[in-house]
């Protein structure tokens, strides 16, 4: 089974169609029907590793300031609580715990999966970011979960490489200041070529600018940590930038990327500018 790392941008990319969601559609449609889908979503970020494990997990709209149809999207895809006890095999001795009240399916889980699995019938499980964790524990614990991969579940991680929301520009909705484009394009090199050497970036010269915090970054960790482990090279999905400050580059891990002939610009930001702090 393949694993992916998502770009995945504003949330208003799930009520859009451009050329970020058809190259999302178009690896759902490619890709082998998992059993399950383990998301690492930025915005699962806390002090604990953890497992959704309820049967039935809510559509979370963590997010504010965006219209009112982004908050009437439901995600209704099924739980797999037994997916809790694997993934805590697995990765042991590293303590995983299993929630089963209190996330769901986040924002940074839905605005793709509505794209790439839009029937929400496949189960879905997420697994949280700890935050007290350093960038080389990630990168373990993403190369610990390789052996889902053999039995058939797709692991997602969904971020993004450069994540400034201090820094957006609308006169730059489809391009990249200049040391957003070195960054992302030194993740591309080592992605492709030496996945395991990627927790190095926080060594890079513009990484105080691209990852002004660590969440949405972190996600491309575990898909590293996939690739590294078995030796799988990374390929682009989809590549591009937004409002400046945003990378909204994709990889695929274990399968060669499909064609996806969508075009336009990533969503338009809402009509105020985010606030310090805004959750997208």
């Amino acid at each position: 089974m393949p694993a992916a790392f998502i770009g995945h941008g504003n949330p208003m990319n799930a009520v859009e169609t451009n050329r970020y969601t058809e190259a999302w559609r178009a690896f759902g449609q490619a890709v082998p029907r998992p059993r399950a889908i383990l998301v690492v979503s930025a915005h699962w970020y806390v002090h604990a590793t953890a497992v959704t494990a309820m049967p039935s997990p809510r559509t979370i709209h963590d997010f504010f300031g965006f219209p009112r149809e982004l908050f009437d999207v439901s995600y209704e895809a099924p739980g797999l609580p037994s997916l809790h006890e694997e993934i805590a095999d697995i990765v042991h001795p590293t303590w995983v715990g299993a929630d089963v009240d209190s996330w769901g399916i986040d924002h940074g889980a839905w605005s793709v999966l509505r794209h790439a699995f839009p029937e929400a019938d496949i189960p879905v499980v997420q697994l949280s970011i700890n935050a007290l964790k350093p960038f080389d524990d990630h990168l373990q614990l993403g190369a610990s979960l390789a052996p889902l991969r053999e039995d058939g579940v797709l692991v997602i991680g969904s971020g993004n490489v450069v994540h400034n929301l201090a820094g957006v520009s609308r006169a730059l909705s489809d391009g990249g200041f200049d040391w957003a484009r070195r960054f992302d394009e030194r993740a591309r090199e080592l992605m492709l070529e030496d996945p395991a050497e990627v927790a190095r970036l926080d060594g890079h010269p513009d990484f105080d600018l691209a990852v002004p915090t660590p969440d949405h970054f972190l996600p491309l960790l575990y898909v590293a940590g996939m690739a590294g482990a078995t030796g799988t090279a990374a390929e682009v999905l989809v590549d591009g930038y937004a409002y400046g400050s945003l990378s909204m580059t994709a990889y695929t891990v274990g399968m060669t990327p499909p064609p996806a002939e969508g075009t336009g610009v990533a969503a338009p930001l809402p009509d105020e500018p985010p606030p310090d702090g805004a959750n997208i």
